[in-house]
C-alpha cells in the first residue's frame, strides 16, 4: 500500500508511474485520496482544537473548585459537555474519512521502479539474458504429459478422480523427482544463508492483506469459508507475514528465509493448450526465498536473488532466459520483477518457472514491518521474494529436454537426491 504522505507530496510522479502500470482511473482515485486527506487534516485540526479547549476548561474547573467557586465551576462544566459532543462528532467524522481513504488506498497498485519498461502485454517484456543451448531432440520426441504416461511418472486422470483437473498424482520415480527437487532447492538456499522455515499452508485475512493478495486476488485463492482461512498461493504469504507488526533492529537486516510448501491457485479463466500436463496446475510445490531488507540495499539484493535463481537453472542444465517485466505485465504489489523462463523443447515454448520481485515498502506498509535506524527513527523495511523454484514446469522441462530413445537422463545435480541417473 502506498504511503499517504508520498501521494500527497508527489502527485504528478505517482500518476506518471501508475500510467506505466496501465492503471485505469488513476487520476480519479488519486485526486479523491488527496481531497479526502485535505478534509481529514481539517477535521483533525478541529478535533485537536476542541480537545485543547476542553482540557483548558477542565483545568480551570479544577482551580475554581479548589478556590470554593463551585457555581462558576458548574457553569463552565455545561460548556465542557457541549465540547465533548463536538469532539465525538469530529472523531466519528475522522473515522469515516480514514475508512474512505483506506478503501481507496488498497485499490492503488505499487509504483513501478524507474527502470521498468513500458508495455501492456508479455510481448513487451525485456529479454535481458539468455543461457544454455536448446537441445535437438531425437525423432519421435514427445511432450512431458506423454512421457509421464509412458514411464508411469504422473497420473493426471487419477488426480481428476480424486480431486479434479489440475491436481496430479506423482508416482514412483515421478514422486522421487519431486522430493529430489525439494531437497536440492532447500539445500542450495540454506547454503546461501537462507533460514529454512516450514509455515502453515493456510492463512487468515490479515496475512492475505499484508502481502497484497487481498483484496486484489481473492478470486484466485481457495477460501475455506467456515473458518475464513485461505489456502496459500505461495509461501511468500506466510513467510513475509512472520514480520507483520514487528519492529526490527537495523542490524537484523537483511533477514533471509526460505520455505517449501504446496501452493494452491484457482487459476480461474485458464483454458486451452497452455494448461496441458504440468503447465498450469491448481496445486503445485515450490521453494520460496524471502528477504526483509534495508531500503538502501534492496535493489542490490534483488540482483543477487536473480543471479541465485539463475544459478539453480544452470545447475539443472536447463536453457533459460531472464525477462524484465513491463509495467502492464507486473503484479499489483511489485515495483520491479524479473521472470525466469526455461525452454520446453518438445512443446517448443518458453515456460515461466520463477518470478523475483522487489516490493519496496508496499507490503511492509500494510504489514507495519519496520526497523529502528541508527538515528533512532523508525523506518519501513523493504520486502523481496522469489520462486527458487516452482517444481511443475521445471520437471516438465527436465523430462522433455533430456529424453532419449533409451529413456530420460537426470541432471547430474539431482542424481544424489533422486538416487537414479535414468528413467527407462
Amino acid at each position: 500500500m502506498l504511503q499517504l504522505n508520498y501521494i500527497r507530496e508527489n502527485k504528478e510522479d505517482v500518476l506518471k508511474r501508475l500510467a506505466i502500470k496501465n492503471f485505469k482511473d488513476a487520476e480519479t482515485i488519486i485526486n479523491k485520496v488527496i481531497d479526502l486527506d485535505t478534509n481529514r487534516r481539517a477535521v483533525q485540526k478541529q478535533t485537536d482544537d476542541v480537545k485543547a479547549e476542553a482540557n483548558a476548561l477542565a483545568k480551570q474547573i479544577g482551580e475554581l473548585m479548589k478556590s470554593g467557586k463551585k457555581e462558576e465551576a458548574e457553569s463552565i462544566k455545561a460548556k465542557t459537555a457541549d465540547l465533548k459532543g463536538k469532539e465525538k462528532t469530529f472523531d466519528d467524522d475522522l473515522k469515516t474519512i480514514e475508512q474512505e481513504i483506506h478503501a481507496l488506498l488498497v485499490l492503488i497498485p505499487n509504483l513501478p521502479h524507474i527502470s521498468v519498461p513500458t508495455g501492456k502485454t508479455p510481448e513487451d517484456n525485456l529479454n535481458i539474458y539468455e543461457h544454455g543451448t536448446i537441445p535437438t531432440l531425437h525423432d519421435g520426441a514427445i511432450p512431458h504429459w506423454e512421457l509421464a504416461a509412458k514411464y508411469d511418472l504422473i497420473d493426471f486422470e487419477l488426480g481428476v478422480k480424486l480431486t479434479g483437473a489440475g491436481f496430479p498424482v506423482y508416482k514412483g520415480k515421478g514422486a522421487r523427482l519431486q522430493r529430489a527437487l525439494q531437497n536440492f532447492f532447500l539445500d542450495k538456499a540454506t547454503a546461501m544463508g537462507y533460514m529454512e522455515v516450514q509455515p502453515p499452508i493456510m492463512v487468515n485475512e490479515d496475512s492475505g492483506f499484508g502481502t497484497g493478495q487481498l483484496p486484489d486476488k481473492e478470486g484466485q485463492m481457495y477460501h475455506c469459508t467456515v473458518d475464513n482461512l485461505y489456502l496459500i498461493p505461495t509461501a511468500e504469504v506466510p513467510i513475509t507475514n512472520i514480520y507483520r507488526d514487528v519492529i526490527l533492529k537495523e542490524s537484523d537486516l537483511p533477514i533471509m528465509n526460505c520455505g517449501y510448501t504446496p501452493c494452491f491457485r484457482r487459476e480461474a479463466g485458464s483454458y486451452g493448450k497452455d494448461v496441458r500436463g504440468l503447465n498450469r496446475l491448481h496445486q503445485f510445490d515450490k521453494v520460496e526465498i524471502v528477504q526483509i531488507a534495508h531500503p538502501d540495499k534492496s535493489y542490490g539484493i534483488l540482483e543477487n536473488m536473480r543471479e541465485y535463481v539463475a544459478s539453480l537453472l544452470k545447475d539443472l542444465e536447463l536453457p533459460f532466459r531472464t525477462l524484465k517485466l513491463c509495467g502492464g505485465d507486473m503484479s499489483f504489489a511489485s515495483a520491479l520483477t524479473y521472470d525466469m523462463e526455461v525452454y520446453s523443447t518438445a512443446q517448443k515454448r518458453w515456460l515461466e518457472v520463477s518470478s523475483v520481485s522487489n516490493f519496496e515498502s508496499f507490503q511492509t506498509n500494510r504489514l507495519k514491518c519496520r526497523f529502528k535506524g541508527a538515528d533512532g527513527k523508525t523506518v519501513l523495511a523493504h520486502s523481496l521474494n522469489g520462486s527458487a523454484l516452482a517444481f511443475p514446469r521445471i520437471l516438465a522441462s527436465i523430462l522433455e529436454n533430456n529424453q532419449t530413445p533409451e529413456g530420460i537422463k537426470i541432471p547430474k545435480a539431482l542424481v544424489p537426491y533422486a538416487g537414479f541417473e535414468m528413467i527407462s
